[in-house]
């Protein structure tokens, strides 16, 4: 059996009703789209009925009559909050059930009037002003990108390609070619360095949200919009990374170009994402075949390091970051040693979700 279905049959035997399991209790967590992210893409490659289901089950969990959201909260102006509309174009197009379309038009509404930076680029959240994390690409762009193409009829597509070259040219490393976690336009936050604005490090999994945005935004533009800018930034990040992989395992760390250091440890989330994002670069012929070993090497390390399974069949994802992040209560400083103290778990469903996708992309090209 397919690790793909593995790890679908292990995730709708461990959580047949997602959203009241002990870890979500009904809120309206991003991570969660990530997980039906991999779902929906079994569902567009095997036309089967129990993948459509058990997205429209969750999401129907959350989705009132009139368009509402359980859990959501507008007034926070969060991006996380964005993430799970990804999944409503699906349900909305299948059913035309207008609740879906007012549950979407409540999200793009709250990306109209996000909080931007004075070069447009939209806050993280009301409570991190002026600031751009790399995590926000993923949780918003591609779902502002789908949406003017379904409704409205793919105007304003140089907003979302700028949204990228903004971060991009923001975040970056002229040296190494990786991106810092986050910039502060201001310089005021704590852990900004005070002349550049930026966090202090790279870390594995906002890199992993900023490729995943980029192939995804790639793909629902392809056909309406050049993609050449994106594309670009796309292989100067993977070559950046490629540089920092490691070169016995073939997976990342969770500080990316610091794996020698004590603590630092090799990290499943960030990896699973590379991997999908560099399998489906390959798909959409943004890569050239030259990349082929270079993926099919990354995949089989998250497999090697990350993958084990129980003695009922099911699939466990070892060695996930749970959280990380900068400033808020915690006050989170962005150093090295704050990244490598956040708690790792096991089956965290940024990871699980990316993994997910990661098989799915991966499978088709090593038949």
């Amino acid at each position: 059996m397919k690790l793909s279905q593995v790890a679908l049959t292990t995730l709708f035997e461990r959580y047949p009703i997602l959203p009241q399991t002990k870890t979500y209790h009904g809120k309206w967590s991003y991570d969660i789209g990530v997980v039906l992210q991999g779902v929906k893409m079994a569902y567009l490659q095997t036309n089967e009925a129990v993948y459509y289901d058990y997205i429209q089950e969750t999401m129907d969990y959350y989705i009132q009559e009139d368009g509402s959201i359980k859990g959501y909260n507008y007034e926070s102006m969060n991006i996380d909050y964005v993430n799970n509309g990804k999944l409503l174009f699906l349900l909305y197009k299948e059913t035309k059930n207008e609740k879906y379309k007012k549950a979407l038009d409540l999200l793009f509404q709250q990306l109209e009037n996000m909080p931007r930076t004075s070069e447009g680029g939209f806050w993280h959240k009301k409570i991190y002003p002026n600031q751009i994390w790399l995590d926000g690409l993923y949780m918003g762009t591609p779902f502002l990108a789908e949406y003017l193409l379904t409704f409205k009829k793919g105007e304003r597509m140089a907003e979302v390609i700028h949204h990228f070259e903004l971060c991009y040219n923001r975040t970056v490393d002229q040296q190494t070619g990786l991106l810092y976690h986050a910039w502060d336009e201001k310089k005021e936050q704590f852990w900004a360095n005070p002349q550049t604005g930026l966090s202090p490090n790279f870390w594995g999994r906002s890199m992993g949200w900023y490729m995943m945005a980029l192939v995804d935004t790639i793909e629902l533009l392809q056909g309406s919009t050049d993609t050449k800018t994106l594309e670009e930034i796309f292989v100067r990040c993977l070559k950046a990374l490629k540089k920092v992989r490691d070169e016995n395992t073939h997976v990342w760390y969770q500080v990316l170009d610091q794996g020698e250091r004590h603590g630092n440890y090799l990290e499943a989330s960030a990896s699973s994402m590379i991997a999908y994002a560099t399998a489906k670069a390959l798909r959409l012929k943004v890569l050239s075949d030259e990349w082929r070993s270079f993926s099919q090497e990354t995949y089989q390390g998250v497999i090697n390091e990350f993958i084990f399974l129980t003695n009922e069949g099911w699939l466990n994802l070892t060695r996930n970051c749970e959280v990380a992040g900068l400033g808020g209560e915690d006050a989170r400083d962005g150093s090295f040693v704050y990244y490598i103290s956040e708690p790792i778990i096991t089956n965290d469903f940024k990871g699980y979700g990316a993994f997910l996708q990661a098989a799915l992309e991966n499978e088709p090209l090593l038949e």
